[in-house]
């Protein structure tokens, strides 16, 4: 069965040879009927080939964490406590630790895969640490602390350098290929997962396809391109489908719902993600919840409805605080500051009564910098510009927008470097140490300079709104009126945030 799932060259199937079973479907269905004897065989193994018992237990648990049956994982792990066979230990905890991360226990599971980790070391096992050390760096990736995250994995990758490692190599870099496209490398993200894929397939694994096709679905909807995301996600979602995973199908229909946001289908969007969140609790999977959670709010802000819009970001925010996912909570911060900023403005008419949204947008920017999330940081930026903007504090304003042209920059987003250098222009008028007439003509000169440089990663919204602005500024602009860029909804929306500027080899 685990040849079947997981590839024939994978240690973790170590290889059982040509008397297996015909097809998946039958190896599961096998499983399905006798796991209840085998766990209760098991108790009763004295003087069988240890090998015989460590290869059947690690297909167990693997079908168990594959059927989200972790009430039996426990069961084998006490059971092994009591065997005591050190490489038995190891492989049951190591399980255990992936079973706490899949419940959204991520300070459990850091816990006892690092400890983990430590044991295959100190005996001597690379295989088996390597293993351990791709489980901890996907981990640290679900907290949030991507550098870390990232060390861990290429620890790994290492240490599976040889062929015979290959299909574990594969795991590996697809679970690397994540943490670097949510760090902005998307380049490196999808070369990882090109390679990965190949490496799948030669090993027969399908789902290791499932997983890498997944994460080109996400890295082609953090580019905005829709289509080639959509494909991908289907194929996960047959491949989960072919091997019963159904934690990844609903994590595939989690990120076919995002694209129908991110192509501005928002009806449709908040049906699916409804149904995608319902399919989550159904797995107990925690954290498939609150990411499905923040695209339901963002989708029902898209059509509207900002009062559920912030309810359910708020319960996306409590959620990744309680599992302690600092990305996820910088993330649900951002938006939820967005949406009740918005909220309160169409109720008042004016962006002064934002500082409850003010400190949310203050806190994620902590977040997104401690973690090293400059993409998250830059635009938290420009939201926290049009705060202050809209409260007469253009001065501050202004510096924030400087901060997110140099955060854009440092990973060559030019798209959202694009937005920065616009919202600077609609300050300069009012912020300009030379008075209004020469921040106006130097924010003419900048609008002119920015329409004369198009490039393929540009927001097209981005065109209009200079266009728009140039106009007003040759009207002329008076300090008595204040800043009129958000009345004049001359200011980046949800949707720009979504896609990354960032150029991207496709021929890869």
């Amino acid at each position: 069965m685990l040849r079947l799932v997981d590839g024939n060259m994978s240690t973790r199937s170590d290889r059982f040879g040509p008397y297996g079973f015909t097809s998946l479907d039958e190896a599961l269905r096998w499983l399905d009927d006798e796991s209840s004897f085998i766990t209760a065989a098991l108790r009763h193994a004295e003087g069988v080939d240890q090998g015989a018992v460590l290869n059947l237990l690690g297909a167990l648990c693997d079908y168990c964490l594959l059927r989200g049956d972790l009430y039996r994982l426990g069961e084998i792990n006490e059971l092994a406590q009591a065997v005591d066979e050190g490489l038995l230990v190891r492989s049951v905890q190591w399980r255990t630790g992936i079973a706490a991360r899949q419940l959204g226990e991520l300070d459990t599971a850091r816990t006892t895969l690092t400890s983990v980790v430590d044991l295959y070391r100190e005996a001597q096992h690379g295989a088996g640490e390597a293993r351990a050390l791709t489980s901890l760096g996907i981990t640290l990736h679900h907290q949030g602390n991507l550098t870390e995250a990232s060390a861990r994995l290429r620890e790994a990758l290492e240490l599976q350098a040889s062929d015979a490692l290959a299909t574990d190599r594969a795991w590996t870099m697809h679970a690397l290929a994540a943490v670097e496209r949510d760090r902005a490398r998307l380049a490196e993200a999808l070369e990882l997962l090109t390679e990965s894929l190949v490496l799948h397939r030669a090993g027969e694994s399908l789902h290791g396809q499932a997983w890498a096709h997944f994460q080109l679905g996400q890295l082609h909807l953090r580019r905005g391109d829709v289509p080639r995301a959509e494909g991908e996600l289907r194929t996960a979602l047959d491949l989960y489908g072919r091997t019963r995973d159904a934690r990844g199908e609903a994590w595939a229909l989690t990120e076919l719902a995002r694209a129908r946001l991110v192509d501005g289908d928002a009806g449709p969007a908040v049906e699916q993600l409804r149904s995608a969140a319902a399919r989550h609790r159904d797995n107990e999977d925690a954290r498939g919840e609150a990411w499905t959670l923040y695209y339901l709010g963002q989708a029902l802000e898209e059509s509207g409805d900002l009062d559920r819009a912030v309810r359910e970001l708020e319960r996306a925010r409590t959620m990744f605080s309680r599992m302690r996912d600092v990305y996820g909570l910088a993330c649900a911060r951002h938006h939820s500051a967005r949406v009740t900023r918005d909220q309160r403005a169409a109720q008042t008419g004016s962006l002064r009564n934002s500082g409850f949204a003010r400190q949310l947008l203050v806190d994620a920017r902590a977040d997104f910098q401690r973690i090293g999330v400059a993409h998250g940081e830059a635009w938290t930026c420009l939201e926290l510009a049009v705060v202050d903007a809209g409260n007469a504090r253009t001065q501050q304003a202004l510096a924030l927008c400087d901060e997110a042209v140099a955060l854009f920059a440092s990973y060559g987003d030019r798209r959202g470097e694009d937005w920065a250098r616009f919202l600077r222009c609609t300050l300069l008028p009012y912020a300009a140490p030379g008075g209004t007439e020469v921040g106006s003509a130097v924010a003419q000169q900048e609008l002119t300079d920015l329409a004369a440089a198009p490039h393929p990663a540009r927001d097209p919204e981005l065109t209009d709104c200079v266009d728009a602005c140039r106009l007003l500024l040759e009207r002329g602009v008076t300090l008595e009126a204040g800043w009129q860029a958000w009345n004049l909804g001359l200011v980046p929306s949800r949707h720009a945030r979504e896609v990354m500027g960032v150029p991207v080899p496709l021929d890869a």
